[in-house]
């Protein structure tokens, strides 16, 4: 890749990453009440995401070889339980992936 090519590839990452940043701030002024549905997809995508997450997370798992699905279950315990008592996604995220990861590494 040439010089002006590498320029101009950073040019257009850091147009896209402004435009990401400020586009609803313009589109979504706060002077104007925030539209109906998109207030409604600011309540449906957290535990939308959530549930495509799990779904990812899980689709590979075989319970009959390997170590059959036991730490993604373990996991999936430790997820629900910090969730249940903090009512924090990012640390029952947080908290289930590093379980999982120790889970693998050291135990399975």
């Amino acid at each position: 890749m040439t010089l002006t090519q590498q320029i101009i590839m950073i040019g257009m990452v850091i147009l896209g990453t402004v435009l990401t940043r400020f586009l609803p701030f313009l589109v979504f002024p706060a002077e104007k009440p925030t539209p109906k549905y998109i207030q409604y997809l600011g309540t449906v995508l957290p535990s939308a995401v959530f549930g495509l997450l799990v779904v990812y997370c899980l689709k590979d798992v075989s319970l009959f070889a390997g170590s059959h699905g036991i730490p993604e279950l373990i996991s999936i315990t430790v997820v629900i339980g910090l969730h249940i008592w903090k009512r924090q996604m990012l640390l029952s995220i947080a908290g289930g992936t590093l379980c999982y990861m120790l889970l693998v590494q050291f135990v399975f």
